[in-house]
């Protein structure tokens, strides 16, 4: 059976990493040089989210966030590559990169992230410094830049880290606009300035009417620093500020969740409109994106790697975890092309056909192939994120009846039954949240985040092309990426 045909056109592409272009670490995004009011400055560190480059190479992997939550979901082994043409995150794949230091997969997230808290550093000095607390528009312009200074050094403990672990030294820390080298600080360090950053960001955009959703807000704020509590352990705290914001966001629905082959409708994941999107981008044709894209590298239905001959899959293992009465099984399918388009079956649980997100992320027209400029949009972060943040931190701090009510609240919106959830506690209920965590935000850059949570370990399906079979765990130090070689040679603090 024809699975994913090869796009001739596309056969001379070189999939190498590539060497940087530019200064390491430059202090500031070019939209930033000609000192624009704070706002305005504020606007280029958003389109750094999505503008290709911003990784400092040329490579077809660097495209901003959603680059990185690609190379977070194949961490976490829940997004299987399920074949290798090109080359695109082989390295990723098959773990050789973030074990090797000169690996570009080291770099391209570390020069981003710490692109973006320059940035912000610079916005907040303009700003008056951080102690300063502005009035006006220049309020909110404040929380805005401390929520993104946050925002980078939140993802960078991630990746750079295995663990929490407050007394270990991590990386440097740089909250002015000064760029001389820093040693490494120690998490503890790190994740006091993180929420004390997302504290006074919340504070800072209380009543702050943002003109789009590409615009960080106060739910923004409070999403984040609830995963910086999270990540520490302080699931109360954590699951006080995921409440707070799934009693005002709605969730996805179930129409919204999946496309229906029946009807023609539902699904996308595609729309910043979608009333449970809490931040993302609104791509359009002036944003210049193409094969260079997340869209690019994912869906099916866009002139992508994705159709051309690497297909990302759900891994299989997971996969068969999903309940038969789920609706999200049927987010997963297989796609043979035929003479007059393509058709759609069921994917096979032994693994011998990808099982591609064809009905939860895909370009609206539906051509395999077919959208060559992107203007569908990224997604950052949704209000779905916190019914299930909620239901873990809810049940990691002793409230499991809680915790029950949240996620059955949830699930009744993608299984026909959830009764079998009050049966469940401790370790049982858990492991139930963490799975669903993983089903519900596949693709979504955020199953890594939950692994190191929960100190889980991960066995990959058969579907992967690289190391299938294998079992590892969180803490597997290949599953975390390495200060770069860039780095090492430009910060003799280290």
């Amino acid at each position: 059976m024809k699975k994913l045909v090869i796009l001739s056109s596309l056969l001379g592409l070189l999939f190498t990493t590539t060497s940087c272009r530019d200064e390491f670490l430059e202090s500031e995004p070019t939209e930033t040089l000609a000192n624009p009011p704070a706002q305005a400055k504020l606007y280029g560190l958003y389109l750094m989210m999505i503008n290709t480059g911003t990784g400092g190479t040329t490579g077809h992997d660097d495209f901003g966030q959603k680059g990185y939550d690609m190379v977070t979901d194949m961490l976490s082994s829940d997004m299987a590559l399920e074949a290798s043409v090109y080359g695109w995150y082989r390295a990723v794949a098959n773990l050789t990169g973030p074990a090797d230091f000169t690996n570009n997969v080291n770099y391209l997230p570390w020069r981003y992230y710490y692109r973006i808290a320059y940035a912000a550093n610079d916005v907040i000095a303009g700003l008056g410094g951080n102690t300063a607390v502005p009035s006006g528009a220049d309020k909110a312009a404040m929380g805005q830049a401390k929520a993104m200074r946050a925002y980078a050094y939140f993802y960078l403990t991630q990746m750079y880290t295995t663990k929490y672990d407050p007394n270990a030294a991590a990386i440097p820390l740089y909250t002015t606009a000064s760029v001389e080298a820093q040693p490494k600080a120690k998490q503890s360090e790190l994740y006091a300035q993180m929420v004390k950053d997302l504290t006074e960001a919340v504070d800072l955009l209380q009543g702050y009417g943002r003109p789009n959703k590409g615009v960080i807000n106060q739910d923004v704020a409070k999403g984040l620093l609830a995963y910086v509590y999270a990540a520490m352990g302080e699931n109360a705290k954590a699951a006080t500020l995921a409440q707070q914001i799934i009693a005002k966001v709605p969730m996805t629905t179930a129409e919204q969740t999946v496309y229906n082959t029946t009807t023609g409708s539902g699904g996308g994941f595609n729309d910043l409109n979608t009333s449970s999107w809490m931040w993302g981008f609104d791509i359009t044709e002036a944003n210049d994106l193409d094969l260079i894209s997340w869209w690019g590298q994912m869906d099916i239905f866009s002139y992508s790697y994705a159709w051309a001959g690497d297909p990302k899959g759900i891994d299989l293992n997971l996969y068969n975890a999903i309940r038969p009465d789920d609706i999200r099984k049927n987010q997963f399918v297989t796609v043979n092309e035929t003479a007059s388009g393509y058709e759609m079956v069921d994917a096979n649980e032994d693994g011998d056909f990808p099982a591609v997100p064809a009905n939860k992320f895909f370009a609206p027209d539906r051509v395999i192939g077919g959208q060559r400029i992107i203007t569908t949009d990224y997604l950052f972060m949704r209000s779905d994120e916190f019914y299930l943040l909620a239901a873990e931190t809810l049940a990691k701090s002793g409230n499991e009846a809680q915790a029950k009510t949240v996620l059955k609240n949830f699930l009744s919106k993608r299984l026909g039954s959830t009764s079998y959830i009050d049966a469940l506690s401790g370790q049982a209920l858990r492991d139930e949240i963490y799975l669903q965590t993983r089903i519900e935000l596949w693709g979504e850059g955020k199953s890594y985040f939950a692994m190191k949570r929960n100190q889980a370990s991960v066995k990959r399906g058969s579907n992967h092309v690289y190391l299938a079979g294998q079992t590892f765990s969180y803490d597997d130090p290949r599953l975390s990426l390495k200060i770069p070689q860039q780095e090492i040679n430009n910060n003799p603090k280290l």
